[in-house]
């Protein structure tokens, strides 16, 4: 049996939220996380953010397709994070999940960890009939040689921050302001785009709960913020 006290994750659904406050909140359960020395419970944020695109550690500045500043003028953020990855878009119709864990709570190393959210996104995807798979050296989900899903972690003292983005109705065209993933070939779809209908962003969150608590073998519950 798992210890609740240590191996267990808090969750909250933050809606609609720009990319710098998701950060603080993700900063804050951080050290929430590091200061307990791991005594507390991990979280998982899940959220839509406004338009914006975020550089990781290995990202390149030629997979920008337009001028940087362009593309802020056009309303979308840019931001150079610290998790790893290259450029990927984030906006209103992705779920996007930061999952703060102690991965020795979890007894997994970070290998581990990036195949477990993988699996929590295929077999969400499952329950909605779509087969999905991984690629070798991409993270990430795909369904049909096409990118639904990206990944990019950050770890520091053992404590994961970042996570994975789902598109479930993305408007897809926003990706061609840069190179998705760094990955030249890429072609980039949504759950909606791949079913032909529309799909509840309700009911998919339900889902990556469910199967979060299961791939990690943890108890997911409910509050209204970390601390």
């Amino acid at each position: 049996m798992n210890d609740t006290k240590k191996n267990s994750v808090i969750y909250e659904y933050l809606n609609l939220i720009r990319y710098k406050e998701a950060l603080e909140v993700q900063e804050s359960a951080f050290q929430d996380i590091r200061q307990s020395k791991s005594t507390k419970p991990g979280y998982l944020f899940l959220l839509e953010h406004y338009p914006v695109i975020t550089n990781g550690r290995f990202g390149k500045d030629d997979n920008y397709m337009l001028p940087v500043s362009q593309i802020e003028d056009m309303g979308v953020e840019v931001f150079n994070t610290e998790r790893g990855g290259d450029l990927t878009y984030h906006g209103p119709g992705q779920l996007v999940s930061y999952p703060i864990i102690d991965l020795r709570t979890f007894n997994l190393g970070v290998k581990a960890y990036i195949n477990s959210l993988e699996q929590v996104l295929i077999n969400l995807l499952a329950d909605f009939g779509i087969d999905s798979y991984r690629r070798e050296s991409y993270p990430g989900v795909w369904t049909n040689n096409q990118k639904i899903a990206s990944i990019g972690v950050a770890v520091k003292n053992g404590i994961t921050m970042h996570g994975s983005a789902l598109n479930v109705s993305t408007d897809l065209d926003a990706f061609s302001m840069i190179v998705p993933c760094g990955i030249n070939d890429v072609v980039v779809t949504s759950m909606e785009k791949t079913l032909g209908s529309a799909v509840s962003m309700k009911d998919v969150a339900k889902s990556f709960i469910k199967h979060f608590g299961t791939v990690f073998n943890t108890c997911v519950n409910k509050e209204t913020s970390p601390g």
